[in-house]
């Protein structure tokens, strides 16, 4: 039975090769659905769920070792991530970042996920070491160049809040050929051109009273696009840029909140992430990939069930009652607690059925039964 579930794992993990160790191999699926049981990213409560032949104490080791000597390769976890997606179409792409602090340990990590009709998946990350400070230009673009290569002419939109800006980052996307719509400052000048004349406005001098403004071919930041202004219920204003119509931008920039869903889902909604005390930013992005992988099966799952006919709640607020992730953490919960106690070799039925389902691009194909 063991070499049969190592001769598994191996072919399916060969498809996107993440480590090359065998046992590194089937570590990370355990891990992975440990973390899914538990909810957790603390290494104490997972080594609970690890392994039930092994001491917790023992699993707990073998986790801190994974950590410290084992390295994965990214480009190929970014290939298994895409998997996810639907094959065809066109994707809409948010780039946002989220911080927190761990003692005198400032966690910062700047994310470009990708969505896809009901899907969103995260691609790329990098933990940026600069006391919580923005992401530079040269970041940006870099991680921007590899979503362009994965993606091969399926990006449709890109979508960025008020950090995301700046003539250089601008012209990079218009260059690229690729729509845009960011969030502007309201400091930011407005260029307008009128004959051989231009004329430059602030946003607050163009609005004057009115709720909602929008202007075509103006230049922001030395690129030229269109514009959409509003004054907002707290007194703040929206300023939106990009080169979808004016008319449209600030229904395409609504999007840009599933990237706050996700942040929210792989944090108190979903594993923690913020509870690691993990301070080392070569240990922290392995944790951040793993914890994307657990989020892009239980995504799926509870996508899958939903389109299935088992579909989640609204409440009277017109939002879900969860969210896919949390009801495909729900559906992996449950099936592992009815088999994870029976016997070891049962379980390990479960993986390798719940990896092929993952590998092959499951919105093709049914789920699992647990």
């Amino acid at each position: 039975m063991k070499q049969y579930c190592c001769a598994e794992v191996t072919a399916i993990l060969d498809k996107a090769p993440i480590v090359k160790n065998l046992a590194h191999k089937k570590f990370i699926v355990l891990f992975v659905l440990a973390m899914i049981k538990t909810r957790s990213v603390q290494f104490c409560e997972i080594a609970q769920a690890l392994n039930d032949e092994a001491k917790a104490s023992s699993n707990e080791v073998r986790i801190q070792d994974f950590f410290r000597e084992v390295s994965l390769d990214y480009e190929q976890l970014t290939i298994l991530l895409a998997m996810f997606l639907p094959k065809r179409g066109k994707v809409t792409l948010c780039i946002d970042r989220t911080e927190w602090d761990f003692g005198k340990c400032q966690v910062n990590i700047l994310m470009i996920v990708v969505r896809c009709k009901h899907i969103t998946v995260p691609l790329y990350w990098e933990l940026l070491d600069n006391n919580s400070g923005n992401s530079n230009t040269t970041d940006r673009i870099s991680l921007l160049k590899k979503c362009i290569r994965l993606l091969a002419g399926r990006i449709g939109l890109f979508l960025g809040d008020r950090e995301f800006i700046g003539h250089r980052w601008l012209k990079f996307l218009k260059d690229q050929g690729i729509h845009f719509c960011v969030r502007v400052p309201k400091h930011h000048k407005i260029t307008r051109q009128a004959g051989i004349n231009e004329y430059v406005h602030t946003v607050e001098e163009l609005l004057q009273g009115r709720k909602t403004l929008r202007l075509s071919s103006c230049m922001v930041d030395g690129i030229w696009g269109n514009l959409y202004a509003k004054r907002l219920k707290d007194g703040d204003l929206l300023f939106l840029f990009g080169t979808a119509k004016a008319e449209f931008l600030a229904q395409l920039y609504k999007k840009r909140w599933r990237i706050e869903c996700f942040f929210q889902n792989v944090k108190k909604r979903g594993f923690d992430l913020e509870s690691t005390h993990l301070n080392d930013l070569d240990k922290l992005k392995k944790l951040v990939a793993l914890v994307c992988i657990a989020y892009a099966i239980v995504a799926n799952i509870g996508l899958h069930e939903h389109l299935r006919g088992r579909t989640i709640p609204v409440k009277n607020h017109g939002y879900k009652e969860n969210s896919f992730s949390r009801k495909g953490i729900d559906i992996v919960r449950e099936g592992l607690r009815r088999v994870w106690k029976r016997n070891f070799q049962l379980f390990l039925d479960l993986v390798i059925r719940f990896l092929r389902w993952m590998q092959i691009n499951p919105n093709n194909l049914p789920l699992p039964e647990f």
